[in-house]
């Protein structure tokens, strides 16, 4: 999976509200999503994005990587910092859109999967 951490000029992140019906539905997440068959990590991000969110990525860079096992389903986050895009966010699937300091991120209701990543963005 290739995730977008979208931090805006006042240091807020990006987060969304993930379809009730999916895995881990109704949780808050960083957006993304899955890489296809003979994408980069780069180019899966920018399309997920312009997906997504309806915005084109302009420059990003590597964050972290991550694998979390839920029993059920276990995944590998390609994690990226995305600090220039064009476009204002927003929810092209319906999806709540929320923009958040860093520190009141734990006051979200995040997948475990995030929880690494909520702690780097904390400390960085």
């Amino acid at each position: 999976m290739a995730v977008g951490i979208l931090i805006d000029p006042q240091g807020r992140v990006l987060i969304t509200r993930r379809a009730p019906q999916t895995h881990q539905g109704g949780l808050w997440e960083f957006p993304g999503g899955k890489v296809e068959p003979g994408e980069t990590i780069v180019d899966a991000l920018a399309r997920e994005l312009k997906e997504e969110l309806g915005v084109t990525v302009l420059i990003s860079e590597p964050f972290m990587t991550l694998e979390h096992d839920y029993g059920d389903q276990c995944v590998c986050l390609a994690v990226h910092r995305v600090t220039s895009w064009r476009g204002e966010p927003s929810g092209m699937e319906g999806q709540p859109l929320a923009w958040e300091q860093p520190a009141n991120l734990t006051d979200w209701p995040f997948p475990a999967a995030n929880q690494p990543i909520l702690t780097r963005l904390l400390t960085d």
